[in-house]
């Protein structure tokens, strides 16, 4: 995958098509060739290119593709031929890091695809065993019992679980979990300092809901596809997930690849 990566890449037309997704995500392939230089049939070509690199996640909403910028592979490349070299605020980095940091806020919702050496079963029991859970969610995470609708209670940073209307949507081991994420909560009015009334600004969004799904693609590993929706236009909490999510999803394939999470995330 590192190569199809590198050769996508190279393209500097390829690197528009992607400057552009970080600008505005979920573009149509018409979106697209508005804001490029580049004929319908170019631009479709190399979009062809960064999705099989999995640069570019497609998700279909009723008769429109749109098109996601997926930091997964570049994340994934900074581990393996940056930070090993201990060069991690090289000049390279800088715009990753706001790549992964800093997603467009104008499309609502989040997708991210990874591949994981391991098995559907093993990483089943990661995302819905508390013990592991906590490993990679800083010490705290959801817990349930992963039925649909039982109750998804949440802890942060090793507090108790508290219940925050959380429930499970869906649940089909090992294929497929998905449940609703709670609001802007007052337990978290200390940790940023909102006023009562940003809080209550807050409070108004609707509730998102986040979905994993699970498809082996090789007797040794899996395709890990995380989709976060139900956000309004300029949302808040999509700005707060879109910055966690990638270091949670890192630390997550490191363990069950390594046994460990990767270190200063």
């Amino acid at each position: 995958m590192d190569d199809a990566v590198f050769r996508a890449l190279a393209d500097p037309s390829r690197r528009h098509v992607l400057d552009a997704l970080h600008a505005r995500d979920g573009r149509t392939l018409s979106d697209l060739v508005e804001g490029l230089d580049m004929t319908r049939q170019a631009v479709a070509k190399h979009v062809a290119v960064l999705v099989a690199a999995e640069l570019v996640v497609v998700r279909r909403h009723g008769r429109e593709k749109h098109h996601h910028l997926n930091p997964a592979p570049l994340a994934e490349l900074a581990d393996r031929w940056i930070r090993k070299f201990d060069r991690a605020r090289v000049d390279a980095l800088t715009d990753l890091k706001r790549a992964l940091e800093e997603p467009a806020m104008t499309t609502p919702d989040f997708v991210y695809v990874t591949y994981i050496r391991t098995t559907p079963e093993q990483l089943w029991a990661a995302l819905t065993d508390p013990t592991f859970i906590r490993r990679y969610f800083d010490g705290g995470g959801p817990d349930s019992d992963w039925q649909v609708g039982s109750p998804v209670r949440w802890s942060i940073g090793g507090e108790p679980a508290q219940d925050w209307d959380q429930h499970v949507l869906e649940s089909d081991p090992p294929r497929r979990l998905a449940y609703s994420w709670h609001t802007y909560r007052p337990e978290m009015q200390p940790m940023f300092g909102w006023s009562d009334e940003k809080l209550a600004e807050l409070q108004q969004e609707p509730v998102s809901r986040v979905a994993f799904e699970i498809e082996p693609v090789s007797p040794t590993a899996v395709k890990l596809t995380v989709t976060h929706d139900g956000f309004p236009p300029g949302s808040e909490m999509l700005a707060a997930i879109s910055g966690g999510w990638p270091g949670i999803l890192s630390n997550l394939k490191s363990l069950l690849e390594t046994g460990e999470v990767v270190a200063g995330r």
